[in-house]
């Protein structure tokens, strides 16, 4: 005899909510998924420092088939406000969020390219993201400095002589520090905001044997781009040595080129790169 205490009607399979969402979790509505689908749009500040790097460590970086290294790299610091429908900019925590990566340039097809081996963030949103358009994005803490338009110590106004700063520490190791000086020059569109850019897309398995997949080149798709005033600069660029990340071995060969700048954009999909074997 079954008690009453442990029976259980029995499921109506008909009945039971579909679960629904672009990324995990899914849920009967959606609404606990991560990260819904594209487009998504960001505004920010970008400090953008391009630099020398040794062009046989940028090989090392480089997919097969990529490009070959010029010995030319950019690193970008950025905080970021994000959306897609608007509903983001009224819970912040959801939309703002700070990040550090850096570019190695090739010339592919006989055309300068970009190819992202390291880039870091502070929000598992802009985390999961990012591996959907092929940035291969970690945790860390990345800090800059904020300018404001105010005569005041504590400003950094965007003219001569201001001096900024830039950190990024992942697992509590610092891995990079900047520091810069803007000398009231036009500053450049640099990295990724004037070249295209790609990174890697894979689909890591462990449904019966453990499987990393074939990565497959991509390059997102951007769309209603616009920007403030570039500010320009001279840097000097760190990389700091950790037992795991290996950005030090990408380390900047002398000074970098700096400019900052407000600028915004929507990221609409993406699309596959040839990459011959």
């Amino acid at each position: 005899m079954i008690s009453a205490r442990n029976h259980r009607a029995p499921i109506n399979e008909r009945s039971r909510p579909v679960p629904q969402g672009f990324t995990p979790p899914y849920s009967p509505t959606g609404r606990s998924s991560l990260v819904p689908p594209p487009p998504w749009h960001y505004a920010g500040q970008i400090l953008s420092l391009a630099f020398a790097v040794d062009k046989a460590a940028a090989e090392n970086f480089l997919p097969t088939g990529f490009g070959t290294a010029t010995g030319r790299a950019v690193a970008h610091c950025c905080e970021w406000q994000s959306t897609t429908d608007g509903w983001e900019l009224l819970d912040p925590a959801y939309a703002q969020y700070r990040e550090f990566f850096i570019l190695l340039e090739a010339m592919r097809d006989g055309q300068p390219a970009l190819y992202c081996p390291f880039i870091y963030v502070d929000q598992d949103i802009s985390m999961a993201r990012g591996w959907l358009q092929g940035w291969p994005k970690k945790l860390g803490s990345v800090w800059m400095t904020r300018p404001y338009d105010l005569d005041h110590i504590a400003a950094a106004p965007r003219r001569a002589g201001t001096r900024l700063g830039a950190t990024l520490a992942v697992k509590d190791r610092r891995l990079m520090e900047a520091r810069i000086t803007l000398d009231g020059s036009e500053g450049a569109r640099l990295g990724f905001l004037a070249t295209p850019t790609f990174g890697l897309i894979a689909s890591p398995t462990i449904v019966g044997q453990p499987d990393p997949g074939k990565p497959q080149l991509a390059r997102a798709l951007v769309e209603n781009f616009t920007a403030g005033t570039f500010h320009g600069g001279t840097a000097e660029l760190t990389f700091l040595a950790s037992p795991r990340d290996e950005l030090a071995d990408l380390a900047p060969q002398g000074p970098a080129v700096a400019s900052l700048a407000n600028v915004a954009f929507s990221i609409t999909g993406a699309v596959k790169a040839d990459m011959p074997e």
